[in-house]
């Protein structure tokens, strides 16, 4: 029984609940289910990353929200930036179900949500690229979602990671260096760190 929420149909109950957040500043509802990731409450790696990107400085252009689940990242962003486009893929058909229902709910209409195991149905290029990777479906999907960015971003376009330091934010800022020559960690905080690079393409 496959009940993993990175896979394309977990096989589960249904239990829907529906829950509001604070990010941003905007009272948000999202509906979550079983077979998604942090179904109770924004969990705290994707709250820090919302709270760390700085739009202000990435180009003009749209930005993707890679593995964005239920939506909490790219909706509570689109609803604070109405001026940019947020693209949102993931892997799983019931995550995304949710996300267009969450966007729909909290009256946000400057996404587009589509299915893409990583970037495979992905074809444009961002001004920015944020992330709270899988790290349950193992370090080739979690290296893959990074090193793909490279040939996805427009020049000065932003890589965003979340990850735990004890669940390899280390070994993904060497490798975030190697490929762009430069990572910052922008914030710490309870063991999660915000890794960035900027492609200087």
């Amino acid at each position: 029984m496959n009940e993993f929420y990175y896979t394309p149909n977990p096989n589960v109950v249904h239990e829907l609940h529906t829950w509001n957040f604070n990010l941003l500043g905007n009272n948000l509802t999202f509906t979550t289910d079983n077979g998604v990731f942090s179904k109770r409450t924004v969990d705290f790696g994707s709250k820090t990353l919302v709270e760390s990107v700085n739009m202000e400085k990435i180009p003009d252009g749209n930005v993707l929200d890679l593995g964005c689940g239920y939506g909490p990242m790219a909706i509570a962003l689109a609803k604070h930036h109405q001026d940019r486009v947020f693209e949102m893929v993931d892997v799983n058909n019931l995550a995304l179900e949710l996300a267009v229902k969450n966007a729909e709910q909290n009256h946000v209409s400057n996404v587009k949500i589509h299915n893409s195991n990583i970037y495979e149905t992905v074809e444009d290029k961002f001004a920015a690229i944020i992330t709270n990777p899988p790290v349950r479906a193992g370090k080739d999907v979690v290296d893959g979602m990074i090193e793909g960015a490279v040939s996805h971003l427009v020049p000065n376009g932003t890589l965003t990671v979340v990850l735990q330091k004890k669940q390899g934010a280390p070994s993904a800022k060497k490798l975030m260096t190697s490929l762009f020559g430069n990572c910052e960690i922008i914030k710490k905080n309870k063991g999660y760190y915000i890794l960035e690079s900027v492609y200087n393409g």
